[in-house]
């Protein structure tokens, strides 16, 4: 276990490192957008792009891997919702519980992370599940939290529901990481390779990848929680001057923790299970694929899902929380997880 812990413990301290200079305003709060920028548009698909194009394609188009991980993912979504929703938690609130509980962080974290620990073959089986999660999970989830509206008179259900999709569409086509994703397919499928200068260049950005990603992560949490902060006692203040403006009460952890497990304990058994029990009928999932994708589902929540969940007006002090909560449990429960498998 100790050497397991010797690797992944740098990973997690780079996410410390970036909570303590956000916290600290040594990073300035209005400086993370543009980490985030950098990571998300140039670093990150530039790594995914080299991984993707030095992947054999029958890796890539791994349909067991596919079939696998989505069954789990919608699964997880489901019960989620199910498991959640009640009458405070309504479904715009309960859809981004579910995402936040299906999507691990797995470009930010979980590819240089599984790299590092399995090496270079992990790239193919969570190249699958990044797209998945991308264009089906989330997709999904933004359609279900438009539910909250759908029983309104008139057309102001249908125009929610249809401003979302086209909101999640516009997402997927803006968003570089798939993009990028197919192009490292298309050049692994066809064998090529970029010109020297554009490779180094693609190369070098690559390398910046995983530890400003690592960074952004933590700054991008310490941000989540200080906003919060500052939001409740705005509001406190407002309502001691008689505004009528009610603080935001912090989301209790009967609203959090079992999200919390379902993320870091259910949903990796889930994979495993299924993974399983696909091997024993003959499916050709190999072994090695099902120990990556069972790592990745053992990842900390996506820190992005937090700005989705914020964008479509749901309680984002509730999705800050839980991966916060999972980033930090996550330091403990990993490198258990990666003991068992291996």
């Amino acid at each position: 276990m100790l050497p397991v812990f010797l690797v992944t413990f740098p990973f997690f301290a780079l996410i410390a490192a970036g909570y303590a200079a956000a916290r600290a305003r040594l990073l300035p709060l209005e400086a993370i957008p543009g980490l985030n920028t950098f990571v998300l548009y140039f670093a990150l698909p530039c790594m995914l792009l080299r991984f993707g194009a030095g992947t054999p394609i029958a890796q890539l188009l791994d349909g067991s891997v596919a079939l696998v991980w989505g069954v789990c993912a919608l699964a997880v979504v489901a019960g989620v919702v199910l498991l959640t929703r009640n009458a405070r938690i309504g479904w715009n609130d309960a859809a981004f519980g579910a995402l936040v509980a299906a999507f691990p962080n797995t470009g930010f974290m979980g590819v240089p992370l599984l790299v590092a620990i399995l090496g270079a073959q992990a790239a193919g089986p969570m190249i699958i599940t990044i797209a998945f999660d991308l264009v089906v999970t989330s997709s999904l989830c933004i359609a279900l939290s438009r539910l909250d509206g759908a029983g309104e008179a008139g057309s102001g259900g249908r125009h929610g529901a249809s401003q979302a999709a086209r909101k999640a569409l516009r997402g997927i086509v803006i968003n570089p990481m798939p993009w990028s994703i197919l192009l490292g397919v298309l050049l692994s499928a066809a064998r090529w390779q970029l010109p020297g200068p554009i490779d180094r260049t693609i190369a070098m950005l690559a390398d910046a990848a995983s530890p400003v990603a690592l960074f952004t992560i933590g700054a991008v949490l310490a941000r989540s929680a200080l906003l919060a902060r500052e939001h409740q006692a705005s509001a406190a203040v407002a309502e001691a001057m008689g505004t009528g403006r009610t603080p935001v009460a912090e989301a209790p952890l009967a609203d959090v923790l079992p999200v919390v497990a379902v993320k870091l304990l259910l949903h990796p058994l889930l994979v495993w299970a299924l993974g399983a029990g696909a091997i024993a009928l003959g499916l050709p999932l190999s072994h090695a694929a099902l120990v990556v994708i069972v790592l990745v589902a053992a990842l900390p929540s996506a820190s992005n899902v937090s700005m989705l969940a914020e964008r479509f007006g749901a309680d984002n002090g509730r999705i800050a929380r839980i991966i916060l909560w999972t980033t930090v449990a996550a330091f403990f429960s990993f490198p258990l997880a990666v003991g068992l498998l291996r």
